[in-house]
């Protein structure tokens, strides 16, 4: 919802610095529903900003349902007009008719234009376009996530076989596809995944407790919302892409005496919505929110949605306490402990990806602010690592492997509570310890490093000679997670090379 308001900046600053030019600002038909368009709508024109020119792509799907089945947008060109802009209106895969509407927004150059281009979701592959869709369907299947490997070989072969008739048509030589196989590795252990583990725990304790309610905002599948759905639609609200609408929603549910649970990528639940989640606490009322997708990884998608901010941004909400399970084991704990605790709300955090689980988790139950040792040395420690959730704890865990085998002993301490510690636990665990390094799958600054120091600095614990926090200090890198972990320092590789250094420092 960002990128008119972007656009009318743009405009603002041609303007003031004596610039021509023009403003394009692409944007579709799911985003529509973010309030922040429909602000930046008014404001350019009524400033008159003829330099912009805003196109729609409205193939009338957000990411999993149509937009008509959330917020049904209505008559969208007499909208726009409503506000004031110029409306075109053209078939976005005829580039013909597309030039038409851009010749004719020219011609309106004292209030913005819009053309709103009528598209089909996933054109160019028949099985893929939206359009292909059953009638008693409706989800549609490919938005979310990369096509299984027969979709992906049979979508390639639809798309190279349209370029080859086209080259052909213009006596170019055909084009041919190659198989790669992928560079990178995955890391020993079982493969695990977290979503599943907290569907069917939210399933187990939806069953008993008829207050439970589910709203999501447009990601039904990548949140493991279906079962859901399907075992209690009446208990399920989709809010569509307007995490403040849901927030704010989910408050007053609480207020009426239900338990809502709110479901979004991390990226955008503990930001967007930040002030409305304040408003709940402050209001003394249980709201769970649940933020997936957390964490560096995966980073294919990008810095916009790797969520590595989301401990900082809210850690200081009042009677708010911020949890990441390690393994799927740790999720219904830590489901339980969220629900359960007496006028407390929740923020979970969970890691969408599935990971390589190299341990045994041990615990059955969970102490508040405590962590669980899955490490120990048959020595004295000379590192500790202290870490969370389910790529990191694995990463060190590995590490701490390795390192023993060149005869460092180390400690694993995996601590699912990111903002409510036990500095007096901790103090007694990192007794005798040479290096502490705490590991974040978050920017450093302000992440669970930062609250253990704090924590121990308030029970007045000496620290280990050492501390290394290690976790994002810049904008993260986008590519394959292996590729990622290791250009960050963050892959067990790393983390042993690492404490080597320190130790001997």
């Amino acid at each position: 919802g960002m990128g008119l308001s972007k656009g009318r900046g743009m405009a603002w600053a041609k303007r003031h610095l004596g610039r021509g030019g023009v403003v394009v600002v692409m944007t579709g038909d799911g985003e529509l529903q973010e309030g922040q368009i429909w602000e930046s709508l008014i404001s350019a024109a009524n400033a008159g900003m003829g330099e912009i020119t805003a196109i729609v792509d409205h193939n009338k799907l957000q990411s999993d349902y149509r937009v008509s089945q959330t917020s049904d947008l209505g008559d969208l060109a007499a909208k726009f007009a409503s506000f004031g802009w110029h409306v075109e209106r053209c078939d976005g895969h005829d580039l013909d008719a597309f030039a038409t509407a851009l010749e004719a927004c020219a011609a309106h150059p004292r209030r913005p234009q819009v053309i709103i281009a009528d598209t089909v979701k996933g054109r160019g592959v028949s099985f893929m376009e939206h359009t292909a869709m059953d009638s008693d369907t409706d989800m549609y299947r490919f938005h979310s996530g990369a096509p299984d490997a027969d979709s992906y070989g049979r979508g390639a072969q639809e798309l190279l076989d349209h370029v080859n008739r086209a080259l052909s048509r213009i006596g170019a030589a055909r084009l041919s596809l190659e198989t790669v196989e992928p560079t990178a590795k995955s890391a020993p252990g079982t493969t695990k995944r977290l979503i599943p583990a907290y569907t069917e725990a939210l399933l187990t304790r939806a069953a008993k407790d008829e207050r439970i309610v589910a709203l999501d905002c447009d990601l039904v599948l990548d949140t493991g919302l279906i079962p859901f759905k399907e075992q209690f639609p009446d208990r399920f609200v989709e809010c569509g892409i307007a995490e403040m609408d849901m927030v704010s929603q989910a408050g007053g549910m609480a207020l009426e005496g239900l338990i809502p649970i709110c479901h979004s990528f991390g990226c955008f639940l503990s930001t967007r919505p930040n002030e409305q989640i304040y408003n709940n606490a402050t209001e003394r009322t249980k709201v769970l929110y649940v933020g997936s997708l957390a964490g560096l990884i995966p980073a294919a998608p990008g810095h916009s949605h790797q969520s590595l901010r989301d401990i900082s941004a809210l850690t200081s909400v009042p009677s708010l306490d911020i949890v990441e399970p390690c393994c799927p084991e740790e999720v219904p704990l830590l489901l339980d402990y969220v629900l359960g605790t007496p006028g407390r709300s929740g923020y979970l955090r969970l890691i969408s990806v599935p990971w390589p689980v190299p341990f045994t988790y041990p615990a059955k139950r969970l102490e508040a602010g405590q962590g669980v040792v899955l490490w120990e040395g048959r020595n004295a420690p000379a590192v500790a690592f202290v870490t969370y959730g389910l790529i990191m704890t694995a990463e060190a865990y590995l590490a701490a492997e390795d390192l023993a085998e060149e005869g460092i002993d180390a400690l694993v301490i995996a601590c699912p509570f990111l903002n409510r510690i036990d500095g007096s636990w901790f103090a007694d665990k990192l007794k005798g310890v040479r290096l502490l390094c705490t590991i974040d799958n978050h920017y450093v600054n302000g992440g669970f490093g930062d609250q253990l120091l704090s924590a121990l600095a308030r029970e007045g614990t000496p620290l280990p000679s050492r501390v290394l926090r290690l976790g994002i200090d810049e904008v993260p890198s986008s590519g394959q997670p292996a590729e990622v972990l290791r250009h960050h320092g963050l892959d067990s590789a790393s983390l042993k090379d690492r404490i080597r250094q320190e130790l001997k420092g």
